[in-house]
């Protein structure tokens, strides 16, 4: 009788999960200053948004520099710093909170000869306030580029992703005490047999399973201590990919979505599945979202090139 009565109450939960369908309530261009502003990420601090991008003169053109953007309503944004390395593209720069109550900035560093690329290694900021940050410094070794950190139980991990152009990618699993000093943990081998990792984001579920959200296509879960992992491969490819858990405990995903045209996605996930069910208003050079759950909405900082120039975004999304 009690297994009966779990087995309702869980398809109780998963049908009202299942049952949720997100509304665009807003979408509002919030930065276009830059040349070429790009692959946003969002979070909350001190009772204030922050935004974080890259402005440089294209997708993959020239020394980029990360812009810090700050609002205390979402509507209003001023511009709270700059973050820039001579001679250094920084790129997809990614926000978190420190276990201490700091920003931590994570950004790709990347070197040229001219157009051609020559290495690149990840680069660590930090900051009390937002506004005043430390001198970039570079972490591990050349060719990595820890993606996006998620700090948890007093740990920041992170999937670094090697290789680059046309080479074989893969991911290797990381994490750190400090954000600066960082231990390896595991290589993600992919089901196909070949490395094939890119971006990828983590998160932490309640009972300490680990979820990866991994470009191209792969959804990976593990248990403590997370050396051994699960893959399913999605129906299609994802960009610039970010998840998060809402309070109901359901899943959602955002990410380009290519094909006809390339939009930027929020999409309905599970531990094996990835379905888009909203299309942000967006186009061309586009993605790369940051998503915080606020006031009982989903707030997606995004860039986009629908317009014209390539803007950064922020959408509200309710669920109902």
């Amino acid at each position: 009788m009690m297994i009966a009565l779990a087995s309702l109450a869980l398809t109780i939960v998963t049908s009202a999960v299942y049952a949720l369908e997100p509304e665009l309530m807003s979408v509002k261009r919030i930065w276009d200053i830059g040349a070429h502003n790009a692959f946003t990420d969002l979070i909350r601090f001190e009772d204030q948004w922050w935004c974080t991008f890259r402005e440089g003169v294209g997708h993959a053109s020239g020394n980029g520099k990360v812009r810090m953007i700050f609002s205390d309503d979402g509507d209003d944004w001023r511009s709270a710093a700059l973050v820039e390395e001579e001679g250094v593209d920084l790129r997809d720069p990614k926000l978190s909170v420190t276990p201490d109550g700091r920003l931590m900035l994570v950004m790709g560093g990347s070197l040229y000869d001219g157009d051609a690329y020559q290495t690149r290694a990840p680069r660590i900021s930090f900051s009390e306030d937002g506004f005043q940050w430390i001198e970039p410094r570079k972490v591990l070794a050349e060719d990595h580029w820890l993606w996006r950190v998620t700090w948890h139980n007093g740990w920041a991990w992170s999937v670094s992703k090697m290789g680059s152009g046309n080479d074989p990618r893969r991911g290797m699993l990381y994490r750190s005490s400090d954000g600066l000093e960082w231990e390896w943990i595991t290589e993600f081998r992919l089901p196909n047999n070949k490395w094939n990792a890119s971006e990828t984001t983590l998160r932490f579920m309640p009972d300490e399973e680990l979820i990866a959200l991994t470009r191209p296509h792969w959804i990976g879960t593990s248990k403590p201590p997370y050396k051994q992992w699960n893959w399913e491969k999605m129906e299609m490819d994802i960009g610039g990919p970010n998840l998060i858990r809402l309070p109901d405990g359901s899943l959602w995903a955002a990410g380009r979505r290519y094909g006809e045209g390339q939009t930027t996605v929020l999409a309905r996930m599970t531990r094996d599945s990835y379905e888009p069910v909203l299309i942000l208003p967006s186009g061309g050079d586009c993605s790369y979202p940051g998503l915080v759950w606020y006031d009982d909405l989903l707030w997606i900082s995004y860039y986009s090139s629908h317009e014209g120039k390539t803007s950064i975004y922020l959408a509200k999304v309710k669920f109902q």
